[in-house]
């Protein structure tokens, strides 16, 4: 069904001029293995890439919350090994903070990356599960370390597009987000 409904979204981005379809490539967990998951993830991907290329849509890989590609280096060679420039990296700042530091996986992705989500969190340890939780805040406003990330990027010459991946909201809250936003482009 993945396989089908990928091959609908890389006709549909044509259809549309769009240049980039995102996919989550695999999941890790109890049924499911990592090296499983990394093996039958390539495998069906590669099916893939003789449309993508025929459409010229670059299917952008992302990591995640499900426990699969945890390093920029696991997610570097991931991408490699499919020798594509049809495979590349959709890469989510949030996604990462939890485990990493988003401006290592920027240096180490380099050019593999194609798009950008921009996202925050605050991470804090909640007792009552003794885990480290998530919580979803403004851009800026979390612990993302915003200037580090655009000297990553300025490092590495990225000029793509970025999508920022909150919430909706009225007309105000959606100057706010473009307030933070072009503070983050402008490396503030």
């Amino acid at each position: 069904r993945s396989l089908k409904g990928m091959e609908t979204s890389l006709n549909n981005a044509k259809l549309w001029g769009a240049q980039t379809v995102l996919l989550v490539p695999a999941v890790v967990n109890a049924e499911v293995g990592y090296k499983q998951a990394w093996e039958r993830s390539q495998k069906e991907i590669r099916k893939l890439i003789p449309l993508a290329e025929k459409n010229k849509v670059i299917i952008g890989i992302e990591e995640v919350w499900n426990k699969f590609l945890l390093s920029p280096l696991e997610m570097a060679q991931y991408i490699d090994e499919f020798k594509s420039p049809w495979i590349r990296a959709y890469f989510d700042f949030g996604n990462v903070g939890r485990y990493g530091y988003p401006q290592d996986w920027i240096r180490t992705l380099g050019p593999r990356i194609v798009k950008l989500h921009l996202k925050d969190f605050t991470f804090r340890h909640n007792k009552q599960i003794d885990k480290t939780v998530a919580d979803w805040v403004n851009l800026r406003d979390g612990d993302i370390n915003w200037k580090a990330i655009h000297d990553a990027l300025e490092e590495i010459g990225y000029k793509g597009d970025a999508t920022v991946e909150l919430p909706g909201g009225d007309a105000a809250y959606l100057k706010d987000v473009n307030r933070r936003f072009e503070a983050i482009l402008q490396g503030a």
